[in-house]
């Protein structure tokens, strides 16, 4: 395995334990005879100590680590002497046996921080960069948590999530169709649904009384406050229920 602990798992109780992680290099600091080096994964960040009177060419490899590299690193943990309490791990550090450069990388365009230095169009043209920074990871996570919390509750509640066809027949409703052409009939074309509406009918009618999905919308119209090419709704639907009943 690459690594037996993420950068964001090891606490005070793991000292004395020798462990591996692998990560992107947030920053490296060189004071007197000894090189820090921050790992960071999506899980948090831990400190790395590469000491030049122990393993003099070790800590010259760590110095010439750039950010963003990533790395793989054994070593020992240990408790800190300058704890940081603004990080879960820095109660700790890794006394660094051995290093592995699993891949170089470019000084990156902007830093991979929450308060960054890059513009939208910097971070949109870069966004696989972008999506490293904790805030866009913690929007992410939000997100899987939400909706895993959505299919929680309406298991619970008797519903089914149903998955529907994304290439139907066009359909009159408020919006024009994105429409996609088909390879095996020639001059023919199938729409992208701007909702499942005659779908979920479809499976009301076939008994389907408890109906649900988290799914994408498409439709072609201008932007406006509410609106977008693109969007995901949850998409519900109930039979033999009256207004009160919701």
């Amino acid at each position: 395995m690459y690594r037996t602990n993420t950068c964001g798992e090891l606490r005070l109780a793991d000292a004395g334990k020798k462990v591996t992680l692998a990560g992107w290099v947030q920053r490296v600091r060189k004071m007197g005879g000894m090189t820090f080096v921050d790992v960071r994964d999506r899980y948090g960040i831990t400190q790395v100590v590469f000491n030049n009177d122990t393993d003099a060419s070790l800590c010259e490899a760590a110095n010439h680590l750039g950010r963003e590299y990533v790395v793989q690193i054994t070593g020992t943990v240990a408790e800190r002497s300058s704890k940081n309490p603004n990080i879960p791990t820095g109660d700790i550090e890794i006394i660094a046996e051995n290093l592995n450069i699993l891949n170089k990388s470019e000084v990156p365009p902007f830093t991979i921080e929450d308060d960054t230095d890059g513009g939208d169009d910097l971070r949109m043209k870069f966004r696989y960069l972008d999506l490293r920074r904790n805030c866009v990871r913690n929007n992410l996570e939000l997100r899987h948590k939400m909706t895993m919390e959505v299919r929680r509750y309406l298991d619970g509640k008797g519903f089914l999530e149903i998955e529907t066809p994304m290439l139907v027949g066009s359909t009159p409703e408020g919006a024009r169709d994105f429409v996609v052409p088909s390879r095996m009939n020639q001059g023919q074309f199938y729409a992208l649904p701007q909702s499942p509406q005659t779908l979920k009918q479809l499976l009301m009618v076939s008994g389907m009384d408890r109906y649900f999905q988290i799914v994408k919308c498409f439709r072609d119209e201008d932007l406006r406050a509410d609106r977008q090419p693109e969007f995901t709704q949850i998409d519900c639907e109930m039979s033999y229920v009256e207004q009160d009943d919701i």
